[in-house]
């Protein structure tokens, strides 16, 4: 079962965040899916799409790529870094044009053979900073 909980998240990780096709939701989550973050937490497929398609629109060009992955029992760490380009409204900030680079850890539960549980970190402070909204005090 590893190897195929893996191969699912390869697809999450392409299919659905890199290409936008969330037509793929249904044989990759469960329908109990729960995604949670910091700052929020959401439910059911059609909820994360809500959430890909808001990041999508500010940056059209994002990709993510796995930079490290761990699999044990059933769950599965990515090490991740998002690319794109800030072209359209992201998180109330207007388009700066501006590339970014975000890093992030994310933890996957997996059940009957789809994720059901995530827990993502991303380095938001980074992004804030990339954008030119937050600045550290030297």
């Amino acid at each position: 079962m590893p190897e195929a909980n893996e191969i699912v998240m390869r697809r999450f990780v392409e299919e659905v965040i890199n290409e936008g096709h969330y037509s793929a939701l249904p044989d990759l989550v469960h329908p109990n899916y729960v995604y949670r973050s910091p700052d929020q937490e959401l439910r059911g497929a059609d909820a994360l799409k809500d959430l890909f398609t808001a990041y999508r629109a500010g940056l059209p060009d994002l990709k993510t790529s796995i930079d490290d992955l761990v699999v044990s029992g059933d769950k599965v760490v990515i090490s991740i870094t998002l690319t794109g380009t800030h072209e359209g409204d992201l998180m109330g900030i207007p388009a700066t044009g501006k590339k970014l680079k975000i890093h992030g850890m994310v933890l996957s539960r997996f059940e009957e053979g789809k994720i059901i549980e995530e827990w993502e970190i991303l380095d938001m402070l980074s992004m804030f900073q990339q954008l030119g909204v937050v600045s550290l005090p030297s």
